[in-house]
């Protein structure tokens, strides 16, 4: 049997962990530091309301991914999903991604027209700010992204942020289906701990430490202490920042953390129908609204909302900052043959969700099979 370690018991280490099973022939170790698998996946319950560190609906484009979810997490589809935003300025709600009927009733619709006409396009756009002034106008910049994106990173100009992976053509206008997402499947779990089942299933047949850290890593190597005691591997799956994995040689690798705040309201429904989400691009100090029983569809007269705030607690959101990017590259590079960084924060991907975890389980588990360096993949995965 080749020995095969997991470090971090999130949706990318149970997915990868699953994937190494399915495989055969191979005696898999997973370490988790909390006390539980999940991570901010798994369900918490406060007032009777089942809830998860932030929203964590099922989205996905792949159908092979989502009927591997489905099968063993049964889904409940939910594709009428809205985003709202309030803009203070014009005290109103308007959709988000921004829309053409939105735009109809704003009053300084004639201005906002006249820059659209005016944009001289995106070509020469190097950060956030000039994408959106040059594609979309200042004003609408000003109404849906300048503050809130400020907010969101923690940074004091939005000349900062200098990676997006919108269309090249720039900011998209939407018309017709107001629906957030149009052509993905869009899901939540029937079951009222949502996603738990899928944490043990996934790890059934291994062992799993809880409550662990590792002490000292030899990636080059492949080899880890863990409660004093050295042990090599002939294949790592690491989920954590990779620049953990090297003793931070080149440098820390930054994150925004969150500061979620559940609140329990006296009313059975407290957003309009169809409405998840409501974001505030003012000067709030939160981002965020999520209304969780329009996921869980829990019954209950009273309806928990959570509320997010951007703080540095914890490693949530890999800055877009290319500059950070290239120090994640740094450390991508020097990691060896059989040693996978994959999740959200092993990736240093901001844009990862659960979907992309599984996917690039997949990934990985073919790439092994077929023993290929130079397999193609959708997503950068490392080994």
């Amino acid at each position: 049997m080749k020995r095969a370690l997991i470090i971090g018991g999130g949706a990318a280490g149970c997915s990868a962990a699953h994937q190494l099973t399915l495989m055969g022939g191979w005696d898999v170790l997973l370490v988790e530091a909390a006390p539980f698998l999940g991570a901010g996946v798994r369900t918490s319950w406060f007032g009777g309301h089942p809830y998860t560190f932030g929203p964590r609906h099922f989205l996905t484009q792949n159908r092979k991914v989502y009927d591997y979810m489905n099968a063993i997490c049964p889904l409940r589809p939910c594709p009428d999903h809205q985003f709202l935003t309030y803009v203070e300025r014009d005290n109103a709600f308007y959709n988000y991604p921004i829309h053409e009927d939105d735009i109809a009733r704003m009053p300084d619709r004639d201005k906002i027209a006249a820059e659209r006409k005016a944009a001289v396009g995106v070509a020469n756009a190097k950060n956030l700010e000039e994408y959106w002034i040059s594609s979309a106008g200042r004003t609408l910049y000003e109404k849906f992204i300048d503050k809130y994106n400020k907010k969101m990173w923690l940074v004091e100009d939005n000349r900062r942020i200098d990676t997006f992976n919108w269309s090249p053509k720039g900011v998209a206008i939407k018309s017709g289906a107001r629906a957030a997402w149009d052509t993905a499947f869009s899901a939540y779990p029937y079951a009222p701990d949502g996603y738990d089942h899928f944490f043990e299933f996934t790890t059934q047949g291994i062992k799993v430490l809880l409550s662990t850290t590792i002490e000292r890593y030899d990636i080059l190597n492949r080899t880890v202490w863990i409660k004093g005691e050295k042990k090599s591997f002939d294949l790592i799956v690491s989920t954590i920042s990779p620049d953990l994995l090297f003793e931070r040689c080149h440098g820390e690798l930054k994150f925004i953390g969150r500061d979620f705040h559940p609140i329990v309201f006296p009313t059975e429904h407290v957003f309009p129908e169809h409405v998840y989400f409501l974001y505030y691009a003012n000067n709030e100090k939160f981002t965020r609204m999520v209304e969780y029983k329009k996921f869980t569809q829990h019954k209950s007269p009273t309806s928990l909302v959570g509320l997010e705030f951007p703080s540095m607690n914890g490693k949530h959101y890999p800055l877009p900052f290319k500059s950070e990017q290239a120090l994640a590259r740094k450390y991508f590079e020097m990691m060896p043959e059989h040693v996978y960084s994959t999740g959200r924060a092993g990736s240093y991907r901001y844009g990862l969700d659960i979907d992309d975890c599984i996917e690039q389980a997949m990934i990985m588990a073919q790439q092994i099979k077929e023993g290929d360096r130079d397999y193609p993949v959708p997503m950068e995965i490392y080994r």
